[in-house]
């Protein structure tokens, strides 16, 4: 790998990197980077943690004059989370070089951001619809714009901000510099490329370096009525440090996040919905181990710095494969070893082979746990626990008790007692969770392997359903969340 002293980059922007801990360029960065300070248009195709926001804000840095006030570089991301991280991320890179940013997001009181901007910033990181507003108000000159960034563009394109895109595209200059970044290149992507770049140079990861190899697979087929009493069990068996769940719509991790808390685990939904500071609480709390259990959407999801998970359950599939390639990819990291769970309806198995031949590595298939397996995995937690507090040789007092309960009680008695009293046995406390219709039976065009017979999604990037432009603001997450839920804490904490 290279390191960044090798790149042309200047000393300030070096000892920037230097305090962050960043020695070596991952391969979207040192791509990005050496293009980027020739001036070259690039398209950058990765996923979300290969480094590729330092693979921008590194160039921008460079380019940006402290000196000149004006607005010279506009990054525009998909989700609010997304657009603070990425504007901390360039805080930290430009700290030496006292480069002024902002960012602008919907959920944010809107004249606080007109105050802010009347400070003059440099760097502006903003979601679509926000962006859309300032110029529509005429409190964005974006007239200056040396720098432009579409940051998970193919999300962008997903939740049906297409349309502000190619509206603040033709509110910026034409003479500048474009950077697209994209986990995939659908159609509309590519079209976004052609008319409003110039020979843009590709940046691509390779195939090997976007591979699940730490990540065991399964995969669960199980009707839709049964997808929760089964992740209830697994949960029981596997006893995951950290977990996502991922559901396909925001009343799926509604229900999901109600009907686990309910059942005794420290479990929370993350959505588009949701308030910003309830969104950042949540991710707080995931990232303190305060929670265990995270249930999310796609969207809400991309884009996050989350380390340590140990597993991730897709109670829903995905509906293309590149998503299911993301969602997994939250496990594994740092060369650590994951699991990854994924539920599949009947009808919906060609989609599983779709995704198999992506990832070109089969899924083993899980048989479901049992009542009886399910209440064993917690015995077997509840014995560990009681060796390891043998074995730390702490007792004291509860030596001198011991001996008076074994005065009048059987030893394995007494023993089986302790196991009982810290074993969560399994709740099956009733829950009410939405049947969801399967994903739609759609005949797979490009797949030529086994699959050829089953019914599958389309590859071409195209989904269904997908919110116009006008949702963009309950989309930024204009709508409040209207009450707090209660969790209950573990039975056994």
């Amino acid at each position: 790998m290279t390191n960044f002293s090798e790149l042309n980059i200047s000393e300030s922007t070096l000892r920037s990197l230097q305090r962050m801990g960043f020695e070596e360029a991952t391969p979207i960065q040192e791509g990005t980077i050496k293009f980027a300070l020739e001036g070259r248009d690039i398209i950058g195709q990765a996923q979300t943690g290969t480094g590729k926001t330092a693979a921008f804000s590194i160039p921008i840095i460079e380019k940006i004059d402290p000196k000149n006030t004006s607005i010279q570089a506009l990054i525009i991301a998909p989700t609010r989370e997304l657009a603070i991280q990425v504007s901390e991320e360039i805080y930290k890179i430009g700290y030496d070089k006292r480069v002024k940013i902002l960012s602008v997001y919907g959920g944010q009181d809107i004249g606080r951001q007109i105050r802010a901007l009347k400070n003059r910033p440099q760097i502006i990181v903003g979601t679509p619809g926000r962006i859309i507003d300032h110029i529509n108000r005429h409190t964005l000159k974006l007239d200056n714009v040396q720098t432009l960034v579409l940051d998970e563009a193919d999300e962008m394109l997903n939740m049906g901000f297409i349309d502000d895109i190619n509206a603040i595209l033709e509110n910026v200059p034409e003479e500048r510099q474009t950077l697209l970044f994209s986990a995939t290149m659908p159609p509309a992507i590519r079209k976004i490329a052609t008319n409003f770049m110039k020979n843009p140079e590709e940046v691509k990861i390779k195939s090997k370096e976007m591979t699940v190899e730490n990540i065991d697979q399964y995969f669960v087929k199980s009707q839709e009525r049964e997808k929760f009493e089964i992740l209830s069990r697994l949960l029981n068996v596997h006893q995951p440090e950290l977990a996502i769940v991922f559901g396909r719509t925001k009343r799926r991790v509604d229900e999901l996040a109600q009907a686990l808390s309910i059942r005794g685990y420290l479990a929370e939904g993350i959505h588009g919905d949701l308030s910003q500071a309830k969104r950042l609480s949540v991710l707080r709390q995931f990232k303190e181990n305060k929670i265990d259990i995270l249930v999310a959407t796609d969207v809400a999801a991309r884009g996050l710095d989350i380390s340590g998970v140990t597993h991730v359950y897709n109670f829903d599939i995905p509906q293309d494969p590149e998503s299911y390639v993301h969602r997994i990819g939250r496990t594994g990291r740092a060369g650590k070893s994951g699991l990854a769970v994924t539920f599949v309806t009947p009808r919906e198995m060609g989609y599983l082979r779709i995704v198999e031949e992506t990832t070109k590595k089969r899924m083993t298939p899980l048989r479901p746990p049992s009542e009886s397996e399910a209440l064993a995995g917690q015995q077997q937690i509840s014995m560990e626990t009681l060796v390891e507090i043998v074995q730390a040789n702490d007792l004291g007092d509860y030596r001198i008790l011991a001996n008076e309960l074994l005065e009048q009680h059987d030893a394995v008695d007494l023993v089986a007692a302790a196991i009982k009293s810290m074993t969560k046995e399994p709740d099956e406390t009733p829950v009410t969770i939405t049947e969801e219709r399967p994903l739609p039976m759609r005949k797979d065009r490009a797949s030529g392997g086994r699959s050829g017979r089953d019914r599958g999604p389309r590859r071409d990037g195209a989904r269904g359903g997908r919110p116009t432009s006008r949702d963009r603001n309950r989309r930024e997450g204009g709508r409040r969340e209207s009450s707090e839920r209660r969790r209950p804490r573990r039975r056994d904490s």
